[in-house]
């Protein structure tokens, strides 16, 4: 479905990460998990994970990583900001994907993001937290450094007030009085965890990262191969 959106803001937060709203002209009826396509032409149709959940009505929010070797995602973010100062509309196509939350299961979840993959297990994780859900969540983000886990703050706040969110930072390159994990984020789970049969995966990152980790995990941990979700494995 073709919508037009106002932009509402664009705002940096770090490491080139770009946090920005939009309001569409009508409702988007989507699942939490899913993505949209940011129209920049007739052939150009480029897409990212909507970062919030369908609890959140009339916004959509995106974040997007757009550092100066990325111009995929760099040109995105100028066109937003473009319609963001003259007041134009944007056009999106909405919802795509099959890799969205399964609320019927009652398994344990991990959530697995790498960079800006954090927004798409960020919609599944604001969805389980708004409706209460009571089974075990784990979620492992692992970013280069510090600074690309931009939401860390707010992960380790919401684990705190909810017992069965238990987060995991990971980083290749830690500052001095790091307190997380350090290292690959797929090792890091592979590391805590003797099986992996028992739970629902969410997986988003790098193409190559979503194909190691289902390598990796149905070979060496017990994972199912259909209850692990990536919209990279639509592709690969």
């Amino acid at each position: 479905m073709s919508i037009k959106c106002e932009v509402k803001s664009v705002e940096s937060l770090a490491c080139y990460t770009y946090r920005i709203l939009l309001r569409p002209a009508q409702p988007v009826a989507f699942k939490a998990g899913q993505y949209l396509l940011a129209v920049m032409g007739e052939k150009d149709k480029r897409p990212f994970s909507i970062a919030n959940s369908p609890c959140r009505e009339n916004e959509l929010e995106l974040h997007i990583g757009a550092a100066e070797h990325n111009p995929y995602a760099l040109e995105v973010v100028e066109h937003m900001k473009a319609a963001l100062a003259s007041g134009d509309s944007i056009e999106i196509e909405a919802p795509h994907g099959e890799a969205w939350l399964r609320e019927d299961s009652e398994k344990p979840l991990l959530l697995i993001a790498g960079g800006t993959g954090f927004s798409y297990v960020r919609s599944i994780l604001e969805r389980l937290l708004s409706r209460g859900t009571k089974q075990p969540i784990f979620l492992y983000w692992g970013g280069r450094d510090e600074c690309q886990l931009y939401a860390d703050a707010e992960l380790q706040a919401l684990a705190g007030q909810h017992a069965n969110l238990t987060y995991v930072p990971v980083v290749e390159t830690a500052p001095a009085g790091w307190s997380g994990k350090v290292g690959n984020v797929l090792e890091a789970v592979s590391t805590d965890f003797v099986s992996l049969a028992a739970y629902d995966i969410y997986i988003c990152g790098r193409f190559e990262m979503a194909g190691a980790a289902r390598e990796l995990f149905t070979a060496e941990r017990g994972a199912e191969r259909e209850r692990m979700f990536a919209d990279a494995y639509s592709f690969i």
